[in-house]
């Protein structure tokens, strides 16, 4: 068998998720009710059997550093590990300078474990994946690295690095958000955006970022910097994420990704677990999301006066363990641990985060309320849009964003 490694990047500061990311990194954020977004990525690499991951922290790292601790600890007798590794500065006193640089500073990790193939991963991403289907692919085409990708409309295409392929599937050229993007194979109103997910044999890679760190005038990016130059003397193959199957998924799921990159594309792809038939599915058992377990007491709903409309109750919602529905009203939500809703109150088409209390009698429409936040009785959010951006940010979809431990009067 090959020796894998899988390096996850996620080192980035994920300004466009401000002010979720204010006090931690963009992988490190809630999702989901019970997930972190770094558990996607971790769960398609453990569901795979890629047992050896190094995760490249560096930016507000301590929430990420602590979920990685206590949620990812593998079994060490037989090798297995998820460890954070922060920014050294081994090559000078610079932090990343960009993705591929984050490998070059780290090229002590590969010599250390001799893998035969690296798998080099964002850490930001939603969607289910068998990376050992795009190793297959990698090594039965003899590849120096393939890069993962997924059909999005031709007019969409000039918002991504798009990949313009050959009938075998190796890559022809690689466009930066090109005006004109290059239909993919059999497919003219598609074209194949990258999803900044690379393979490569391990010489290759070893090459690419020592090259690549010696060009003052780099901008030391994968896509930007490596990939398109590797392809012009390299094979390197193009992988479709839309051909991707795994165990106990429904073929509306196959090709979901979200890259949950700005506020707005977060709300959304939380909205979209609450549809009574999610395109995604978190309750696929052969696939599991793994996570930091809680020994939080069950969801209680309480209070059953219909008569003045104090009743406990949550529809098209998702609402994590330890949470109180006191009385209060939750649709279309999206609760995480410890939340409680008290008497009167209505939550419609929200994300609260963990430990978030709302006083009686609130209304609260279209927001996120961060971790430790009490929103006091009677306060109305989400209703005024003028008020709201006066106290609070509010996003260009219009979705109310409350930040981690904010005092709200």
């Amino acid at each position: 068998m090959s020796k894998l490694l899988a390096m996850i990047l996620a080192g980035g500061a994920g300004t466009r998720l401000e002010p979720l990311t204010r006090e931690r990194a963009k992988p490190a954020v809630p999702f989901g009710g019970r997930y972190r977004i770094i558990d996607f990525v971790l769960s398609n690499f453990a569901n795979s059997g890629v047992y050896r991951m190094k995760v490249l922290t560096q930016y507000k790292s301590d929430s990420l550093n602590n979920h990685l601790s206590r949620a990812w600890r593998m079994t060490a007798f037989l090798g297995h590990y998820v460890e954070a590794v922060p920014a050294q500065m081994r090559t000078g006193l610079d932090w990343y300078k960009g993705s591929a640089d984050a490998i070059y500073q780290n090229l002590n990790i590969i010599t250390d474990e001799e893998p035969d193939h690296i798998f080099v991963f964002g850490a930001d991403h939603v969607y289910r994946m068998d990376v050992r289907k795009m190793l297959d692919f990698h090594i039965e085409r003899k590849a120096a690295c393939t890069v993962a990708a997924i059909p999005v409309p031709i007019e969409q295409g000039r918002e991504f690095g798009i990949i313009d392929v050959g009938p075998d599937g190796r890559m022809l050229q690689f466009l930066e958000k090109p005006k004109d993007p290059p239909p993919m194979p059999g497919n003219p109103k598609m074209c194949l955006a990258s999803m900044g997910n690379y393979l490569f044999s391990t010489d290759t890679l070893v090459k690419e970022v020592v090259r690549d760190a010696a060009d003052e005038k780099s901008a030391h990016d994968f896509g930007k910097s490596i990939i398109s130059e590797l392809y012009k003397h390299e094979p390197v193959y193009v992988y479709d994420f839309a051909q991707n199957t795994l165990s106990g998924q429904e073929d509306k799921e196959r090709g979901y990704w979200r890259d949950v990159g700005n506020i707005d594309v977060y709300y959304q792809s939380n909205m979209d677990l609450v549809e009574v038939d999610p395109i995604f599915n978190l309750y696929n058992d052969r696939w599991p999301i793994h996570t930091q377990p809680n020994n939080y007491p069950p969801a209680k709903f309480v209070f059953a006066d219909a008569d003045n409309k104090r009743v406990g109750k949550a529809t098209d919602s998702l609402v994590a363990e330890g949470c109180i529905i006191s009385g209060g009203s939750v649709h279309r939500s999206v609760l995480s641990p410890k939340v409680r809703v008290n008497s009167y109150s209505e939550v419609e088409d929200s994300i609260l985060f963990e430990n978030v209390t709302i006083g009686r009698r609130c209304r609260i429409k279209r927001a996120i309320i961060d971790k430790n936040v009490e929103i006091p009785p009677g306060m109305t959010i989400g209703y005024d849009a003028a008020e709201d951006k006066r106290r609070f940010h509010v996003t260009s979809g219009g979705v109310v964003v409350i930040p981690k431990g904010m005092k709200v009067t």
